[in-house]
């Protein structure tokens, strides 16, 4: 069976430390290989990373496969290359606040995913319980491109064991209305066929990527599955301040975020398969 890739940009910060935390303990069941990519700016900066990331990575724990890897370069086009040159299935990624490596932040991370077909887990500083994710929240709307996150989400909470609460919109427009619970019909009965618990709540449509977020933090919920919208310049309910909102929210949950895919419903883009 191939192994299984995952990748950590890493500044040497406490955040992108604490994403390389959450990439191990997801890494971990899985047994993954995880490359951990430092992007410097002169050639000149390499021998100098090389032995900073090797210090870091000495700390961690051994039983996961850590490759460290220094590139010349620019964060922004750099690791979304990366990711395809060796087929990485997650990229976790640390948030900084309006100062840090290459100015990371919300609307930055969202240039940084934009450039890549491989699904993002970002992390500010609150760190990964032991057992993983535990409660994941996913926001549905009406575009058919956001059911694409459930097969990744079905996989990450089967390797979790994580119960999967859906947040929809609620539409006054009757057919619109039907259109919703349709959806989550259609997401009740695909976790439901994976074995997965799942709820489904229906919340105010107006300033819902603020419902989202009550929503995840009454759960105490430990990931928020978005979809990237804006890539296509379609606005759901989650559209470009929405995202940028949701990735860097106060109570520091992570985000999974991912890009449209050509394919019915994701299921080819991580883990092999839904």
């Amino acid at each position: 069976m191939e192994t299984k890739t995952f990748i950590v940009p890493h500044d040497f910060t406490a955040v992108a430390d604490n994403a390389l935390n959450h990439a191990i303990a997801t890494a971990k069941p899985l047994d993954a290989q995880i490359y951990v990519v430092h992007v410097v700016q002169k050639e000149k900066n390499i021998n100098e990373a090389e032995a900073k990331l090797k210090e870091i990575l000495a700390t961690k724990d051994s039983s996961v496969k850590l490759i460290p890897s220094v590139r010349v370069g620019n964060i922004f086009d750099d690791i979304g290359d990366f990711a395809a040159e060796h087929h990485a299935e997650l990229i976790f990624m640390g948030t900084h606040g309006a100062t840090g490596w290459q100015h990371v932040t919300g609307s930055n991370a969202l240039k940084i995913v934009t450039n890549s077909d491989v699904p993002f887990i970002i992390v500010q500083e609150k760190g990964i319980k032991p057992n993983g994710y535990d409660d994941i929240v996913v926001p549905l709307d009406l575009n058919k491109e956001t059911k694409q996150k459930l097969a990744i989400v079905a996989n990450l909470a089967t390797y979790f064991n994580s119960k999967v609460h859906v947040i929809t919109p609620n539409e006054t427009d009757e057919f619109l209305r039907k259109k919703v619970q349709a959806n989550i019909l259609f997401a009740n009965r695909f976790f439901s066929e994976r074995g997965i618990q799942v709820t489904t709540t229906l919340a105010p449509k107006s300033n819902f990527e603020k419902e989202v977020l009550k929503h995840a933090v009454t759960l105490e919920a430990d990931l928020i599955a978005i979809m990237n919208l804006n890539r296509n310049n379609l606005l759901g309910a989650i559209g470009t301040n929405s995202e940028q909102y949701i990735i860097s929210n106060e109570a520091q949950i992570p985000t999974l975020i991912m890009n449209p895919i050509d394919s019915p419903y994701g299921g080819s883009v991580m883990f092999g398969g839904g």
